[in-house]
């Protein structure tokens, strides 16, 4: 038996750590919960890297729920400085004393016997301007100095510039901040630190070094129904486990956005909702914008949309009558020079990627071709039909109107 630490609030084993998270609807895996005890026992910062959506910065919310620590939260983007994630000087209050200085410099220098005496006497008045009074704490100095324990959450930090991340070495290696004017905070209850990125640049060693490091993938079928079932979404078991399966063959097609898995249990909640309990591709089809938030990446989920729900399902060529959507391709293959322009793994390309692989390419810069919206260049002209329902003709009108 290990030892039960001082703190009631700590995790005394690794198995208290998964049944605690679990106790508060975050399933974690061996790994996982593994590199959280660590985190709280040998006072080190993770780093935890890995696709959008896969629970990163839930870790850290359910991390401060379970200990009873206060979250507080350092959202990083490009051109951030220490001024907003450190510390900063409260301007209107040092103005203010300012006025108060100027109407009292009279009552302070009245006893002076000379001009030199009466400036050091004014003088002596500077080091309040700059002193912890007037000092405007941001999350990473407000973790530092705070008399309540904390979880500081350093969220996407891979979209900050690399002057921040240097900035934070000294808090992730030594839980202190130095303020030039004043001096030297170092934390009394060391907060516990998460970083989270998402791999859209390379990380400083000089950072990973002070971290412990975790990789967070997408989970396995398993797990995610696990997931599922923990947020009692009202779906039915098989149907739960059937679209586990459908969101993951999502996640193998050459999408911008993958499926997170927070939007697996709001599509579960969506179907639980319209009262379905047996998945088919039109149901799907018209739910479908639950989990894919590109249109691109709707014109290729939908045509494989049947063989997603039914493997053994034979697809009819293009052009012709989709088995269960009850209509007719009504969209134009693309072409470029030099060939057809595929679609999908549907129409010819192979299915046999490696996931990951699939995954690290969506990360690249410049990885979007033309056709894709919020990007240079025309996109897509019109919607292929997506089956009989509301969404099929909610998407012909949007066509209609594009083409007019």
């Amino acid at each position: 038996m290990p030892a039960i630490p001082e703190n009631p609030a700590a995790f005394v084993s690794v198995e208290d750590v998964s049944e605690r998270f679990a106790a508060h609807g975050y399933i974690a895996d061996r790994r996982l919960a593994t590199t959280v005890f660590l985190l709280t026992r040998l006072d080190k910062p993770v780093l935890l890297e890995g696709p959008a959506g896969v629970g990163k910065t839930e870790l850290a919310k359910t991390l401060a729920a379970a200990t009873g620590r206060r979250l507080l939260r350092l959202q990083c983007y490009e051109g951030q400085d220490e001024s907003r994630a450190l510390y900063d000087w409260d301007y209107g209050k040092q103005l203010l004393y300012t006025q108060m200085l100027r109407d009292k410099i009279g009552d302070l220098t009245a006893d002076t016997p000379d001009l030199a005496s009466a400036v050091r006497r004014i003088e002596e008045q500077d080091s309040v301007f700059f002193s912890d009074r007037f000092l405007a704490p941001r999350p990473v100095l407000d973790a530092v100095r705070g008399e309540q324990p904390a979880v500081l959450l350093i969220d996407e930090v891979d979209r900050a510039d690399e002057a921040l991340e240097a900035v934070l070495l000294e808090c992730l290696a030594e839980y202190q901040v130095s303020v030039p004017e004043i001096g030297t905070y170092q934390a009394k209850i060391p907060p516990y630190v998460v970083l989270t990125s998402n791999n859209t640049r390379d990380l400083s060693a000089a950072l990973k070094r002070r971290c412990l490091h975790l990789f967070l993938d997408y989970p396995d079928a398993e797990r995610e129904l696990d997931i599922v079932r923990s947020k009692d979404t009202g779906l039915p078991e098989a149907t739960a486990r059937h679209l586990v399966e459908v969101v993951r063959g999502l996640r193998g097609l050459q999408l911008r956005k993958n499926p997170s898995i927070s939007e697996t249990v709001d599509w579960a909640r969506t179907l639980a909702v319209l009262g379905v309990d047996e998945l088919d591709p039109a149901v799907l089809a018209d739910t479908a914008n639950v989990v894919l938030k590109y249109e691109r990446d709707l014109h290729r989920a939908l045509d494989l949309l049947p063989r997603l729900v039914d493997p053994n399902r034979v697809l009819p060529e293009p052009g012709h009558h989709h088995d269960g959507h009850g209509h007719h391709h009504g969209h134009h293959h693309g072409h470029q020079p030099g060939g057809h322009q595929h679609h999908g793994p549907g129409h010819g390309e192979s299915t046999e990627a490696d996931g990951r692989a699939v995954r690290a390419a969506m990360d690249r810069p410049g990885r979007h071709d033309e056709g894709y919206y919020g990007t240079p260049g025309p996109g897509p002209t019109q919607r292929p039909a997506s089956g009989g329902g509301q969404g099929a003709r909610a998407f012909a009108a949007v066509a209609r109107r594009r083409t007019d």
